[in-house]
């Protein structure tokens, strides 16, 4: 039993080594056909020099720095077209090192001791549907699956919200309340437009249909064409009682200038009786009560001669001030209605895109209520992007286990066939 054992580790061990081999000969074919590009990191190294390892990233002109070499073009190169512009470059420099007396010597460099291999790839880069969207780093082999699961997995796996049954029936709640609010301010615009336009019912042709019942819709337009009426009613009989004023007023001023001109032709007979009295008594035909008597008459019809004008003017001064109510009231009302709907639209506005908002949660709870119910959802749309040499940035449409290349953007975007019943606007 003990020696089935030792067999049974040798066998795991001779397995485990076996993959082992497999990964390490993989890899390192992929490196030999790989080529090089701006964001690859290479290390450098020197047999018995550690001064001279380096791990240096291909920069943006395509070139790494290594020392006692300076600049040396990488980029589109394959790692063993680079292993030897560095082999032909080093040898040719002078490398000095100390020793314990602090004494310099110059070290020889052959080509066979100088090594060059890849760090690091340039990172995958994962957007959309997962869970942690960014940065993968690159190993040779990687497939999308494992890139996916290295981000934490699809979205569904991320999902960080209440209880997505619960969500949707309160978002569903706050949407059909919203919709209410809608109706209600729709019909309260329709209705200031009626005002303004001096109609007497509310135009229901432009209205927008909501999904609220029938009769909540229609009870909702029914007081707001009741407060119309009302309206329009307090509005008619106070323009009928200023228009009825002025007519008033116009009315006593025709009676107070007919007494006018009366009045002034009696002034004119009483001035004339005063001065015919006058005469008479300068030739003593009456007596001089007679004269006093015709100048109390004189006095008594000018007083009321200018009682009469003075009543005249203010009847005239309050037909003017009746006259400015009626239009007065006419601009206060139209002003105060201008306010008033523009204050409704901004708030209709506001309605609108809170309702947008809701729609697109809706929608988005609703596919991770699908997804929930029926496990792992539909089948994700996966787009990589990748640069290539002869057409720049090319798309492809793939499957989960294709193999990556270094520096590609893989776009995840989890399709359902899932969507709530969202009332149309």
């Amino acid at each position: 039993m003990l020696a089935d054992h030792w067999t049974s580790r040798r066998g795991t061990r001779a397995l485990l080594c076996a993959v082992a081999l497999a990964v390490s000969g993989a890899s390192t074919a992929f490196a030999a056909e790989y080529r090089l590009a701006v964001g690859d990191t290479l290390e450098t190294s020197v047999v018995g020099i550690p001064e001279l390892q380096q791990r240096i990233q291909i920069n943006r002109d395509g070139e790494i720095s290594i020392p006692l070499g300076g600049q040396v073009r990488a980029d589109g190169l394959t790692l063993a077209e680079v292993r030897e512009r560095i082999r032909k470059l080093l040898p040719s420099k002078e490398f000095r090192r100390r020793n314990e007396a602090g004494r310099e010597y110059p070290v020889i460099i052959a080509p066979s001791d100088i090594d060059v291999r890849i760090f690091e790839y340039r990172p995958i880069y994962l957007s959309g549907d997962v869970s942690k969207p960014g940065e993968v780093p690159y190993r040779p082999g990687l497939t999308l699956r494992q890139a996916v699961s290295l981000a934490g997995g699809y979205d569904i796996m991320r999902f960080r919200m209440n209880n997505p049954f619960l969500e949707q029936s309160d978002l569903r709640a706050e949407y059909n309340s919203l919709w209410a609010e809608f109706a209600k301010e729709q019909v309260h615009v329709a209705r200031l437009k009626a005002e303004l336009d001096g109609k007497s019912e509310i135009d229901r042709t432009s209205l927008i249909e909501t999904p609220l019942p029938s009769t909540v819709a229609e009870r909702v337009q029914e007081l707001e064409a009741e407060k119309l009426r009302t309206r329009s009613v307090d509005y008619a009989k106070e323009r009928a009682y200023l228009k009825e004023a002025v007519a008033k007023e116009e009315g006593r001023m025709r009676i107070l200038t007919e007494q006018q001109t009366k009045e002034a032709a009696g002034v004119e007979d009483d001035n004339e009786e005063f001065r015919r009295v006058q005469e008479l008594l300068q030739r003593g035909s009456v007596p001089i009560t007679r004269v006093v008597e015709a100048r109390r008459s004189l006095l008594l019809s000018s007083t009321r001669q200018l009682q009469t004008s003075a009543q005249l003017a203010q009847v005239d001064r309050d037909r003017d001030e009746f006259s400015r109510k009626s239009t007065k009231l006419d601009d206060d009302r139209r002003l105060e209605l201008l306010n008033e709907l523009q204050e409704a639209n901004v708030k209709l506005s506001g309605i609108q895109f809170r309702l947008k908002g809701l729609s697109e949660k809706l929608v988005y709870v609703g596919m991770v209520r699908s997804q929930l119910v029926r496990g792992s959802g539909s089948k994700p749309q996966l787009t990589v992007f990748r640069k290539t040499e002869k057409s720049g940035i090319e798309s492809l449409t793939v499957a989960e286990d294709v193999e990556l290349s270094p520096g590609d953007v893989v776009e995840v975007s989890l399709q359902s066939d899932f969507l709530p019943g969202l009332p149309a606007r």
